[in-house]
């Protein structure tokens, strides 16, 4: 059975590149990029989408600031919960099953 020599293309299943492979030397001797679709259909739309996207990081800025803000005072709360907690469980000392020998 005789080998055919003749490159073969074949469709990458990740990005849908185009290659072309030598089956001699198995080795990929082309390449074609899939077309990249646009994002986009004008520039209005696309300036529209970053006035958003700039409001959206701008909000979230100000969210993680107001956070940082008030995370001493809620660490305290929680700690006062803690330990006032802690104050009204009594201490009683844990019997380990090798003490009780």
């Amino acid at each position: 059975m005789a080998k055919n020599s003749q490159p073969f293309e074949i469709t990458c299943p990740c990005c849908r590149a185009l290659v072309k492979v030598d089956p001699v030397t198995k080795a990929v001797i082309g390449h074609t990029a899939a077309a990249v679709p646009k994002t986009f259909n004008d520039l209005e739309e696309a300036a529209r989408a970053m006035k958003e996207q700039d409001t959206r990081k701008e909000s979230i800025f100000r969210q993680s600031v107001e956070a940082e803000k008030n995370k001493a005072d809620l660490l305290e709360k929680k700690f006062q919960e803690a330990l006032k907690k802690a104050k009204e469980t009594p201490d009683t000392p844990r019997i380990r099953d090798f003490d009780l020998d």
